[in-house]
């Protein structure tokens, strides 16, 4: 609320010089800084499947967010090698991904609601009792809610570029972020990251290769691992003439 202004005095009075040459009050202690985001969020229509299976699935499949760590074994009912997948757009390539390989647990993070409750129709759809979502900031989720070093995997795909320079501080892949997921993961598990920008393909190399953690499994970028599928988007772009790069690290021991 704003404070009305205070009215000028009747009879203006002399100064006391004891009060023109008082210690100014102290600043107040300035506002803790905002975390750069990676991401913004946009207000977008959500089509009436996605309503629907937020209203109604959520329940089921998407975990709340939490500042304790998960029990995997009890969200998925068993033990089973966990693999996180950080910002997973509307799903397809994660939903394709879980159901491949069912021996594995999936916990996909994205805040946006259009791709969460994509994911959620195709959770329900596929029967994929192996996958899970948390809808927060995945630094937040990734610090608080994930145990050190209690993931097989990690898969970052296809991250917004960020391409404008004054923008580049936004990017997900950054030493500080490299760094956590390099403690949350086990050793000898992996970190997968693939984008369709060379710039930031660039940036990604260099800042992977210097967290002291992680070793790079190829000489430089990798191969299209067989586990990552081949989005419509990416193979059109391909047949372009559009590159895609991929990045395999290895969380090393100790």
């Amino acid at each position: 609320m704003t404070t009305p202004a205070t009215a000028a005095p009747a009879a203006a009075e002399p100064v006391c010089a004891a009060a023109a040459t008082a210690t100014p009050a102290l600043p107040s202690p300035a506002a803790p800084r905002r975390p750069v985001r990676s991401y913004v969020l946009r207000g977008g229509r959500l089509g009436s499947g996605q309503q629907r299976a937020l209203a109604t699935l959520a329940p089921r499949y998407l975990l709340p967010w939490s500042p304790a760590p998960i029990d995997a074994a009890a969200v998925y009912g068993r033990h089973a090698p966990l693999i996180v997948e950080v910002g997973f757009g509307m799903g397809a390539a994660t939903a394709q991904i879980a159901a491949a390989q069912p021996q594995h647990d999936f916990l996909g993070i994205e805040v946006h609601a259009a791709g969460v409750g994509a994911l959620l129709q195709r959770i329900d759809e596929q029967a994929l009792g192996n996958l899970r979502i948390v809808r927060h900031d995945a630094v937040e989720v990734l610090r608080e809610m994930i145990a050190p070093a209690s993931l097989a995997g990690v898969h970052v795909y296809f991250p917004d570029p960020w391409p404008k320079t004054r923008h580049h501080k936004r990017r997900l892949i950054q030493p500080d972020f490299v760094a956590l997921l390099a403690t949350r993961l086990a050793p000898g598990a992996y970190l997968h990251c693939a984008t369709d920008w060379q710039p930031y393909a660039e940036q990604m190399l260099r800042v992977l290769d210097a967290e002291p953690r992680l070793a790079n499994t190829a000489s430089g970028y990798a191969a299209r691992p067989p586990w990552r599928p081949l989005t419509k988007f990416e193979a059109r772009g391909l047949a372009l003439g559009h590159g895609v790069w991929d990045l395999l690290y290895r969380r090393q021991a100790g």
